[in-house]
């Protein structure tokens, strides 16, 4: 008994180090002060002055733009390096495995300034190309590890039969292999899109002076505080994360039931 209540005092105490925080943003959102310490009373004003706030719009803009866009191409690539990657022989594949997580391990800082001295000896002018592709590199080993372990799990000689009855090995790919590893491929989109939406250091070394997005708007903030217009932005993108994960959870465990009842 006593057992049972340390381990949920436990993890209860951890959920409150993790969702204080945001918490205390959501209600920050909602007072009528501009001061963090004063409460001016429950108001929508935050939110009605972000929709006319251009600053943190056009960078909420580049920043979906820039994630959305990074996760595809990383997604893609990813997918492809995934694909080859499975078919090498064990030597070969150990090595490429190796070289995938040095991206993972490394710090952002490491990949930010490489990215940008990169930049610099090809004369390559830095923009929004520049952070895109960056975002690009930095988060395509992660749609690898995602994808690989479904690819794994699939069957060749159903690849193979299809190649048999005449199919092009695009066409097979697919039609046989690419719905069997779609569950990876989405997970690595999904965490790609996530990296990049809060992506920093990365950006910050990449980008120009017209390049802004919410992570360099906010630090840029910092200095002489932060607009409570930031406060309303981030409960909504908490808001609509969490009414995405709830979603999902339901689609899968309606999927899973359906599953289980045609298998019976």
């Amino acid at each position: 008994m006593v057992k049972r209540l340390i381990q949920k005092g436990y993890i209860g105490l951890v959920i409150v180090f993790l969702y204080a925080p945001i918490l205390v943003l959501m209600v920050l959102s909602f007072n009528g002060s501009k001061y963090r310490s004063k409460w001016g009373g429950f108001t929508f004003k935050w939110y009605r002055e972000l929709l006319e706030n251009e600053k943190i719009l056009n960078a909420l803009w580049t920043t979906l733009l820039l994630a959305l866009l990074s996760a595809l191409l990383a997604t893609v690539l990813g997918t492809l390096a995934a694909v080859a990657m499975n078919r090498m022989k064990k030597l070969p594949k150990a090595i490429m495995m190796s070289i995938t997580n040095i991206p993972i391990l490394n710090s952002e800082i490491v990949i930010g300034i490489s990215m940008m001295l990169l930049y610099f000896a090809i004369s390559f002018s830095l923009g929004f190309t520049s952070v895109l592709l960056a975002l690009t590199a930095a988060h395509m080993p992660y749609v690898i590890l995602n994808v690989l372990p479904k690819l794994r799990q699939t069957s060749r000689s159903t690849y193979e039969a299809a190649l048999d009855l005449g199919a092009s090995p695009i066409f097979a790919f697919f039609k046989i292999v690419l719905p069997d590893i779609f569950p990876g491929v989405l997970s690595g989109f999904m965490l790609a899109f996530t990296l990049a939406l809060d992506d920093f250091v990365i950006t910050h070394f990449t980008k120009d002076a017209k390049v802004s997005t919410l992570s360099t708007v906010i630090y840029a903030e910092t200095r002489r505080g932060i607009e409570p217009e930031i406060y309303a932005l981030s409960t909504i993108m908490f808001t609509v994360v969490l009414v995405i994960l709830i979603v999902m959870n339901r689609m899968k465990a309606s999927a899973a039931k359906k599953l289980a009842e045609q298998q019976k």
